[in-house]
């Protein structure tokens, strides 16, 4: 798929992937073998249609091809551009076996930004199966798993009302992942595609501060609630020194910069550090986000500071390709042993290298400090990328509700909470995971809601 050259993409925050033209995409779509027994889909969370949409491609018909995948996916063209589909789909197609797998991502983005394309009123609208029941159903969070319950609980013919304390709507789409990997236009389009079957989004409303789950229901009326709010709150390493000017985690340092353009300060009101040596410390999309914003906001050296090596990172290969085409240096097999500062601000990080040892839990082998190898790395600003968890304001939002021992909403398959009329899917229920695993999650807990909601109310 084309894309713009290093030298002209670090200079701002346009999209790199450029996406496939018509024909690209019909000659792509012509590799696919149409099979008997499409094992593509298997690998889906969402179950789309993949050898149905790619048939029309074939074909040139994209207006069906849009409707299959709106079947099972209200955000094609975001999920075209930031689901793994070479860990899911992809890795499942039978060419995948000799290295030659169809580019399935590519061909949804395809899909998803010719519809972006047409007039509004012109789009591909998932369709609506149910007449109105009458239900009303809150969702909390208008992230991923939000706006995929969201969707499929309107096509169903419930009242729809999703709350987000920002004041954007999109969760992670819109305040994690950078301008140049998801344009936040793509974003806003999609959900205003929502709007248009019926949902209402509330924005700068904090459930847990501004109303509980419990009035939600019992005061305003909702029958059904889903938690969808993710896990936003950053960890941070437990070394000294984090507290100092010039740390952030991922999650401040990407928010002020997607959501809240701090990018184009002093034309908008928020700051951000513009460091000239900044040091990332972790290995996963959020550490590649992270750095590669810093490269666009003129640093003059950064530094990926890893504590495995680059084959056990769990970015994607794409992310970990473009960041190095961008020219930030990986540091790998070391870990921050403590921030150093002067007058209170960073001047730079002690680390000490690494080295790999036995296989650990996730299957991958485990990093031991190396006795007597510390060494400092002179920077200005540091950003930590090295997880996130749920907030606790989740649990103060519903009193009563089953937490995890790490914090998390415990749910059953269907995403049934402890609660009656409560369900959550998503982040807070997994940790960190995908944005399209994150959309399963909410279209089964939308199935659950809907028969829940028909049995109480007597819909047939």
């Amino acid at each position: 798929m084309p894309e713009r050259d290093p030298a002209e993409r670090i200079g701002g925050f346009a999209e790199v992937a450029l996406g496939y033209s018509e024909a690209e995409a019909v000659s792509e779509a012509r590799r696919c073998l149409q099979c008997a027994n499409p094992t593509c889909q298997n690998g889906c969370p969402v179950g789309i249609d993949i050898r149905g949409f790619i048939r029309e491609v074939i074909d040139g018909d994209f207006a069906e091809g849009i409707a299959i995948i709106k079947a099972r996916n209200a955000l094609p063209a975001v999920c075209g551009r930031v689901c793994p589909q070479e860990e899911q789909c992809e890795s499942a197609c039978v060419l995948a076996r000799r290295g030659e797998q169809i580019a399935i991502g590519r061909l949804e983005r395809f899909l998803g930004d010719w519809d972006l394309a047409r007039d509004a009123g012109s789009r591909c609208m998932p369709e609506m199966i149910a007449p109105g029941t009458g239900g009303r159903c809150a969702i909390v969070g208008s992230g991923p798993a939000g706006l995929a319950c969201a969707g499929e609980l309107a096509r169903l013919g419930h009242e729809v009302t999703v709350f987000e304390s920002l004041h954007a709507a999109g969760g992670v789409l819109v305040y994690g992942i950078p301008e140049f990997r998801l344009p936040k236009s793509i974003v806003s389009a999609e959900i205003a595609l929502l709007e248009r079957m019926g949902v209402t989004v509330v924005t700068n409303h904090v459930v847990g501060r501004l109303s509980t789950i419990e009035e939600l229901i019992a005061e305003q009326g909702f029958e059904a609630v889903f938690v969808g709010s993710g896990a936003g709150l950053p960890v941070f390493m437990g070394v000294s020194g984090e507290n100092l000017a010039g740390v952030y985690s991922a999650n401040e340092f990407l928010t002020r910069v997607n959501l809240m353009r701090a990018y184009e300060f002093p034309r908008t009101d928020t700051p951000i550090k513009r460091g000239c040596r900044v040091v990332v410390v972790g290995g996963g999309n959020v550490a590649m986000d992270a750095a590669r914003t810093a490269v666009r906001l003129g640093a003059e050296q950064v530094v990926l500071m890893y504590r495995r090596t680059e084959r056990e990172m769990p970015a994607r290969r794409e992310e970990v390709a473009h960041a190095l085409e961008e020219g930030v240096r990986f540091e790998m097999l070391a870990a921050p042993t403590r921030v150093i500062g002067h007058d209170g601000r960073v001047i730079g990080v002690k680390a000490i290298r690494m080295e790999l040892g036995e296989a650990d839990f996730s299957d991958r082998r485990s990093p031991v400090p190396v006795s007597g190898s510390e060494f400092n790395a002179e920077c200005d600003t540091v950003i930590i990328a090295v997880g996130s968890r749920a907030n606790p304001l989740v649990a103060s939002a519903a009193a009563g509700i089953a937490i995890s021992p790490r914090g998390y909403v415990v749910s059953d398959e269907d995403g049934a909470t402890s609660l009656s009329g409560v369900w959550a899917g998503g982040d807070i229920v997994t940790g960190a995971a995908t944005v399209i695993l994150a959309m399963g999650a909410g279209k089964r807990a939308a199935a659950a809601m809907d028969r829940a909601l028909r049995a109480g109310t007597g819909h047939v």
